[in-house]
């Protein structure tokens, strides 16, 4: 009995034994068993991570699989007496001529890696990236998406996001807002001013700390430059920067200042 079990196990197909064949579906069901097990695991950590974004975690998940099935190949072929040496430097001269055709494609992955990690940026943050600005829409693996205010939906490389400066204007919950406001040589400083901090106090967006600045800065050839700096929540940033300027139009009109305009006196001899 022992040796019919015997010859059965050695019939040959192929170059392989039956027996050789069997151990090796026993390796692979063991293998399937343990990769199951360790993706469950990988998947507890990963969920558990909350710092870590959606993407990334997605991204790591399937690279765990594709890894743990490269090596389950291996080990099944090892044990049907395959050689992996040249399995593994088949793989490896593939990876490295997959990785040179895909170069720019895996600059882009790994910066996008690197962006939903760092998080320099979110999605709803205005920003300007490469001297395009935008509220963010998207950060994926290969693009980030911007919506600009023309209502045009810009997509940069992830690569060039991360090699240029980044403003990000929505990170901090108060933005100082500056303004040159000209006045003529004809009107008085004091009254310039008053009518300056006037704009300013009919605005109950503009905070009170830190305090608004309004001081004289600058003589020019046909006015006088005035440099005004006040405080307002990020989000009010642009309705200040142009109810401002209508503002001082009116509080200039109600206090006698005149606006400055271009003009050449002539002396006659």
């Amino acid at each position: 009995m022992l040796e019919t079990i015997q010859n059965i196990l050695g019939f040959g197909i192929g170059g392989f034994t039956l027996g050789g064949i069997l151990n090796a579906v026993v390796i692979f069901v063991i293998c399937v068993l343990v990769m199951r097990i360790l993706n469950a695991v990988i998947g507890r950590m990963l969920d558990k991570a909350k710092h870590l974004d959606k993407t990334i975690r997605g991204f790591i998940k399937t690279a765990a699989k594709i890894l743990l099935w490269a090596l389950t190949v291996i080990i099944v072929c090892d044990s049907l007496g395959i050689s992996t040496t040249s399995l593994v430097a088949l793989l490896s001269v593939v990876t490295l001529a997959l990785s040179l055709s895909v170069q720019n494609i895996m600059s882009n992955l790994f910066s996008g890696i690197t962006l939903l990690i760092t998080k320099p940026f979110g999605v709803g943050d205005y920003v300007d990236i490469s001297e395009k600005a935008g509220t963010v829409k998207s950060v994926g693996l290969f693009y980030t998406v911007l919506d600009t205010i023309d209502n045009t939906v810009v997509s940069i490389p992830n690569a060039d996001a991360t090699a240029a400066s980044v403003l990000n204007y929505s990170r901090e919950p108060k933005r100082r807002v500056d303004f040159k406001f000209c006045a003529s040589y004809d009107s008085p400083t004091e009254d310039v001013k008053a009518a300056i901090m006037d704009a300013i106090n009919a605005d109950d967006r503009i905070l009170t700390d830190p305090a608004p600045f309004v001081r004289l800065s600058g003589y020019n050839a046909s006015d006088i430059e005035y440099t005004v700096r006040v405080w307002v929540e990020s989000a009010n940033y642009w309705d200040v920067n142009f109810d401002m300027y209508e503002h001082v139009r009116e509080t200039f009109a109600a206090h006698g200042v005149q606006m400055a305009y271009n003009q050449v006196d002539v002396h006659m001899k």
